[in-house]
């Protein structure tokens, strides 16, 4: 039997040690999870990228900024990544804006924010984003622009919710030069430091754009020309010729020739993209600026006379690098799509994610006999997203998306003839493949470099709709028989359609599949080309199934229902009176009953008459458990730590491993544990 073999081998035995004993002997414990080597995203590569910065006088060295928190460095010119280093403990720092300072490069200024939240800062480096620091100054300001003076490296600008701040001392020290409480100067999106005079400062709020000539001292709005109530999202000011600045609003893009006394709108951006997130100047023709847009990258080559997009529609688009020493060099930052490269001057795109991977993996599926063949179900990430494949154990990933329209996949599952389904935000949809590939077993996931597989799964591989609901209605009717007028029941056929509703969990390993939908529980007996079910015990909102012959369960928040017909009736059973919030269900090969909820892991061998607690498991909240058949163990995980335990179902002993990453799940695959992220992709843990 396999074993997970970098779990440590640090058990708990129920008896063996007091509560008191148990505390002390896990505390002392937590020190050396924090020594252990972090596991490894190995992709899908892509995901949510924020921002670029070149290390002065060498664009080929390039930081990208994130939105969980990471840092990345390219040494090739973003044709690839790797990671650098993370910010903050939590993960759910936008890394928005990077400064390499211009007077020591291995000074690295990093301003961030949080969504939905006002919390944030700046992180500073030196020793070129090995290790940072917090700047006390701005700690916990939500930081939407930063800049620094070209004509004096030791000034610095920060934009936050409150307003405007210098630092003087190269962001030792900070103060806000905009009017403290100001109704207007706040909320500050947007700054542009004049090249040859830092006391020259423009700022762009979320209402209209603001000029300072005496360093904050005075300030003056500079909205001649453009439209009212404007989110000025980007200003850039030419090197060359300071009074020709460049804004870009949520009403279009304006450009200024007499240093921003009166702006004109620049025609040529179609009302639909006028979200121009991002404006940059080429270094070596000034009139070439392009505007990252939400639907997509514009160019112009006339000084903004005229604008050409480059790229699709769908691509959202929000940091643009070029490259100061080759023009036809130029990088995007997007969401969803990650990193794009052009080699022809935003001609022509290709992705550029190799080693970048930051997305929410929702589902995770081990190819049953086959450990290399992983499937990956993402959210968020609209026609970038869907599901992806790899034969090689992670090294290399490909895309199917073909038939899911863009929908988030929030499980997938295999059946025991090769079978496999997902279910989405919008109905089950099944991979239809005109070749399928060998089931032959293959070795355990190998995720060293080399050269990828031709391709993931077979060409031509899509999915389709296998969410059709059939179910039987029992109606009455009067008829005459024998003479006699008499009431009769009869099973018809209800009207078919299909699921549409967001598809939370299911299971194909039993005599009946299963499946928890927003419209109830159902289930198929002719391999889901047809569904039958609806509200169980007049709930629908059933969160995890699980399936053990005919047996089939599932979980609600507040409830567990049973079936031991292969879903033909439904019955409630017992759970721990204690239990505020249940997440999952589970069975073990011997029919064991487990669940995981917000009070640990609880398990039953006689299906809910009776429950014991595991309860020297150090884990609440748990939100994913299951029960891994080639390793013969239970596999928990929580959303809220990066550790991840394995529960011996015979004799409750138990062993962790520190990912270094919040999870969603955890699975096995010849041998090795895999987990699916909240942010970083695919996680596997270190080889021996």
């Amino acid at each position: 039997m396999n074993r997970p073999r970098v779990f440590f081998d640090f058990f708990f035995r129920s008896g063996l040690f007091s509560q008191i004993s148990l505390l002390v002997l896990f505390l002392l414990a937590v020190p050396g999870l924090t020594a252990q080597t972090p596991w490894s995203a190995i992709g899908p590569e892509g995901g949510d990228a924020r921002a670029f910065a070149a290390v002065p006088g060498q664009p080929h060295h390039l930081y990208l900024g994130t939105t969980n928190s990471w840092l990345y460095e390219s040494l090739d010119g973003g044709a690839s990544w790797h990671r650098l280093s993370k910010l903050d403990s939590p993960d759910d720092l936008i890394l928005d804006h990077i400064v390499v300072d211009a007077a020591n490069p291995s000074t690295v200024y990093v301003a961030a924010w949080k969504l939905d939240q006002p919390g944030g800062g700046l992180w500073v480096s030196h020793d070129g984003g090995r290790s940072w620091s917090a700047a006390e100054g701005l700690r916990g300001q939500s930081i939407r622009a930063f800049a620094q003076a070209p004509s004096n490296p030791a000034m610095l600008f920060a934009g936050t919710l409150e307003g405007v701040f210098r630092s003087t001392d190269a962001g030792v020290s900070w103060t806000q030069i905009s009017p403290p409480g100001s109704g207007e100067i706040h909320e500050v999106e947007s700054l542009a430091i004049d090249p040859t005079d830092p006391d020259v400062v423009y700022a762009g709020t979320w209402h209209l754009p603001w000029k300072t000539t005496d360093g904050g001292k005075t300030w003056s709005n500079i909205k001649q020309g453009i439209i009212d109530d404007s989110d000025v999202f980007s200003i850039i000011i030419d090197p060359a010729d300071t009074k020709t600045v460049f804004a870009s609003a949520c009403s279009g893009i304006y450009k200024s020739v007499n240093a921003a006394e009166l702006f004109k709108k620049i025609e040529g951006i179609p009302d639909t993209a006028r979200r121009t997130r991002v404006l940059k100047q080429d270094p070596a023709n000034r009139d070439v600026v392009y505007a990252g847009t939400t639907e997509g990258l514009y160019k112009t080559l006339d000084g903004g006379k005229s604008f050409e997009r480059m790229t699709g529609p769908d691509v959202i688009v929000n940091d643009v690098f070029v490259d100061p020493g080759d023009s036809n060099h130029v990088l995007l930052a997007t969401d969803r799509a990650g990193v794009l490269l052009s080699q022809d001057a935003g001609a022509s795109f290709v992705a550029a994610n190799g080693g970048f991977s930051g997305r929410k993996v929702e589902a995770l599926l081990v190819a049953s006999g086959n450990p290399a063949r992983l499937f990956a179900g993402v959210v968020n990430d609209k026609s970038y997203g869907g599901v992806f494949v790899s034969t090689n154990g992670g090294a290399h990933w490909e895309q199917i998306d073909g038939g899911l329209d863009g929908r988030d996949v929030f499980a997938l599952a295999e059946s025991p003839d090769g079978t496999i389904l997902a279910g989405t935000n919008h109905g089950i949809f099944g991979l239809d493949q005109p070749d399928k590939p060998d089931k032959e077993a293959a070795a355990a996931p190998d995720t060293s470099t080399g050269s990828p597989d031709t391709g993931a799964d077979a060409p031509g591989a899509s999915w389709s709709p296998r969410g059709t609901i059939q179910n039987t209605l029992v109606k009455t009717a009067t008829e005459t028989h024998h003479g006699k007028r008499v009431t009769v029941e009869k099973r018809v056929k209800d009207t078919s359609r299909e699921m549409d509703g967001r598809v939370r969990a299911l299971d194909l390993s039993g005599d009946a599949w299963l499946a928890s939908a927003s419209g109830g529980l159902f289930t198929s007996s002719d391999h889901g080309a047809s569904w039958q079910g609806g509200p169980v015990m007049g709930s629908v909102d059933y969160l995890s199934v699980a399936a053990h012959g005919e047996k089939l369960t599932a979980a609600r928040r507040d409830g567990v229902v049973l079936s031991t017909d292969a879903g033909e009736s439904w019955m409630p059973i017992g759970i721990p009176a204690m239990l505020t919030r249940i997440h999952c269900v589970a069975f073990s090969a011997d029919g064991t009953l487990w669940l995981g909820a917000r009070e640990g892991v609880y398990f039953s061998r006689d299906l809910g008459k009776t429950w014991l607690w595991v309860h020297r498991l150090p884990l609440n909240d748990v939100d994913d458990l299951t029960y891994d058949d080639h390793l013969g163990m239970i596999l928990v995980s929580s959303r809220s730590s990066d550790q991840v335990f394995a529960i011996d179902p015979k004799t409750l002993e138990w062993k962790f491993a520190q990912t270094g990453y919040r999870i969603n799940l955890v699975r096995s695959a010849g041998g090795r544990l895999l987990a699916a992220s909240m942010f970083d992709g695919v996680l596997i843990e270190p080889q021996d």
